[in-house]
């Protein structure tokens, strides 16, 4: 308890032992310079704030995390890589492509050389499971170059691309089936490759389906089983009115380059057949004499 010297009383009430609870005598004196240091603004307020923000960034338990980054370097191994190279003589899950064949439609032949053969793989046998597979598959992929009966004249052809070839001529015929699956893998020429879109299994399926096609294109009279009635495309068109269906195959004028339809070649409707060597034209460059002018 404390006295009160002005009136004598007792005070009951607890002393206040914070020194910066008094607001006069010694104890004011000494507060009133350090809450003017310490008032918002001042340069000792502002100099403790920047020293409590570079303790807080100074943990660097999750901000700097250990960890490798794709296609970063490292000084962590010798040859300063971060991404390692595989260890030798192991293959990744997914990657054990044992049958060449199946995925590259290659085998190596007598003389060294990697060779086309006209064969299905023993994993995609020519099923009509596998054929209906393929015809779906190129409808969706096929089609818009090589129409729906591969002669080439797809929608794209009205727009100005580059005839497609045409899958029903002499030249497509005697290729080899793998040849099918190693355009879809590779591409050629103006076609890009479609390995990407199509799995190594489809391609297949594909190239079965695009065998087929070339057979009902140009299917032989000794194919049909003996007591089968034969009938014509055109006597079929008429038939069902729509006598246009069993014309030729004409390019359109949009057309880059367009050959002449050859009988031999695309038939029943007469597709325009591509010859092995396209036509290409060149220019006649002017003399030295004229050129000098």
């Amino acid at each position: 308890m404390a006295r009160d010297r002005r009136t004598g009383f007792w005070d009951r009430r607890p002393v206040i032992s914070d020194p910066w609870s008094a607001g006069s005598g010694r104890n004011a004196r000494v507060r009133a310079p350090l809450v003017s240091l310490l008032r918002p603004g001042s340069r000792v307020s502002l100099a403790l704030m920047a020293c409590a923000f570079l303790v807080a960034g100074c943990r660097q338990d999750m901000q700097n995390e250990p960890k490798m980054i794709p296609q970063r370097g490292s000084s962590f191994f010798a040859d300063g890589r971060g991404a390692r190279p595989q260890v030798v003589n192991t293959v990744a899950r997914g990657q054990l492509h044992q049958d060449g064949y199946f995925y590259t439609g290659l085998v190596e032949g007598a003389n060294g050389y990697r060779e086309e053969q006209d064969l299905m793989p023993s994993e995609e046998p020519a099923t009509m499971q596998v054929l209906l597979r393929g015809q779906e598959r190129f409808n969706i992929y096929c089609t818009p170059c090589h129409s729906r009966v591969g002669n080439g004249l797809g929608e794209i052809v009205d727009r100005g691309y580059k005839p497609a070839a045409n899958l029903n001529d002499q030249v497509r015929r005697a290729q080899p089936i793998s040849h099918y699956f190693w355009v879809m893998t590779n591409g050629y020429g103006a076609m890009p490759d479609y390995s990407a879109q199509l799995t190594p299994s489809d391609r297949w399926a594909v190239a079965a389906y695009i065998r087929a096609l070339q057979l009902s294109q140009a299917a032989p009279v000794s194919d049909v089983p003996s007591g089968v009635q034969i009938r014509s495309l055109k006597s079929l068109a008429e038939e069902e009115g729509h006598p246009e269906y069993a014309q030729p195959w004409a390019l359109p004028d949009t057309a880059i380059q367009a050959y002449k339809p050859v009988a031999s070649e695309g038939t029943p409707a007469m597709a325009p057949g591509y010859p092995a060597d396209p036509k290409i034209s060149i220019p006649a460059s002017k003399p030295a004499a004229q050129a000098a002018h």
